[in-house]
């Protein structure tokens, strides 16, 4: 056997002592790479809008027999129906509350769907999604403020990261598609649906159609019914959407709208002096005279229906009682209940 130089067996000898422990090392750290390859991601849970918090709190708070469970597209969402207290009702009002109101709020929507069956109708008051201005499509439970500030914090994060170059050409990192740095886990495929527009008029534009469909549907409930009329009721924004479902669907069996405290909704178009009076309906316009933005939207209401020559237009100026809730919300409901007697319109019988 031929002799070995001192160096070379010392080397052969490291080589062999060696070898099984890197093989070892290797097998030990292939089930944990195993491991985390099958980590499930952590799923954030979804905020649902104030709106259908509060929807939540009625529907615990409200008997079963007020409650109605309507479907816009993929929504649902609460409605309340109270029969009239008479054998044959006048017909059915459906009460749209403004932005940051229930189907049941303190203020004209719950003392007017309360009273006005004592008076022969039917009422049905819904359920507005949140308004627009806080609380946009993007994720449909998530609440508004945390999906802008995921927005704003995506945006910056992707400008901070670097461009990251291959084979078909250039692309931004996502978090999805990273990891942190010394991370051995693997980049996770998102679940969700692409990201929402965030372009203010696509924004709009989705907002109005779910509040669009909501009072379509409140309308196929009430026609459920078969009433001998429809009236639309919109109190604050909910006037805005009452008068621009009408100009935008046109329904034949509705001829009557009524306006409380009327407001616009931020940044929507066009203003109510511009599409009411072209409504060619009986309107009842109702507004507290001692506020002077209230009074001063009001005369321009009125003289835009003067041009169009609408007869059928009439405005109603109240007194607003802060310091005496009840008596305003009578008041209220007297006014309403003189408009349906006096100047309703009815519907053709066929």
């Amino acid at each position: 056997m031929p002799q070995l130089s001192r160096p070379t067996l010392l080397a052969l000898c490291l080589s062999l002592g060696l070898s099984p422990l890197g093989a070892s090392q290797a097998e030990d750290a292939k089930p944990a790479t195993d491991a985390k390859s099958t980590t499930v991601p952590v799923v954030r849970q979804a905020v649902s809008e104030r709106s259908q918090d509060e929807a939540n709190g009625l529907l615990r708070q409200l008997p079963e027999s007020e409650r109605q469970e309507l479907k816009a597209g993929d929504e649902t969402f609460l409605a309340l129906w109270l029969p009239a207290n008479t054998a044959d009702a006048e017909g059915a009002v459906i009460l749209i509350p403004g932005d940051g109101e229930s189907a049941d709020w303190p203020v004209a929507i719950g003392p007017l769907r309360r009273k006005l069956p004592d008076a022969g109708w039917q009422t049905l008051a819904v359920t507005l999604p949140d308004p627009q201005s806080t609380a946009p499509i993007p994720r449909p439970k998530e609440s508004p403020d945390k999906a802008s500030a995921d927005t704003d914090a995506s945006a910056a994060d992707s400008a901070s990261k670097p461009e990251v170059k291959g084979s078909q050409g250039s692309a931004t990192p996502t978090p999805e598609s990273t990891a942190e740095t010394g991370s051995a886990e693997p980049a996770q495929a998102s679940p969700e649906a692409p990201p929402p527009p965030t372009d203010p008029v696509e924004l709009r534009k989705a907002h109005a159609e779910r509040v669009l469909a909501r009072i379509q549907a409140a309308v196929e409930l009430a026609q459920q019914h078969k009433p001998k009329t429809i009236v639309l009721l919109g109190h604050g924004t909910g006037a805005y959407w009452a008068t621009r479902y009408l100009g935008e669907r046109t329904p034949a069996d509705i001829k009557n709208l009524l306006l409380v405290a009327p407001e616009m909704p931020r940044d929507f178009k066009p203003s109510l002096d511009e599409t009411v009076p072209l409504l060619n309906l009986a309107t009842g316009d109702f507004y507290y005279k001692d506020k002077a933005t209230d009074g001063a939207a009001a005369k321009l209401r009125l003289q835009a229906s003067k041009r169009q020559k609408a007869p059928n237009y009439v405005q109603i100026g109240m007194n607003a009682l802060p310091a005496d809730l009840g008596t305003e919300q009578e008041q209220l409901y007297r006014r309403i209940r003189g408009w349906l007697s006096m100047h309703l319109e009815p519907i053709e019988q066929p």
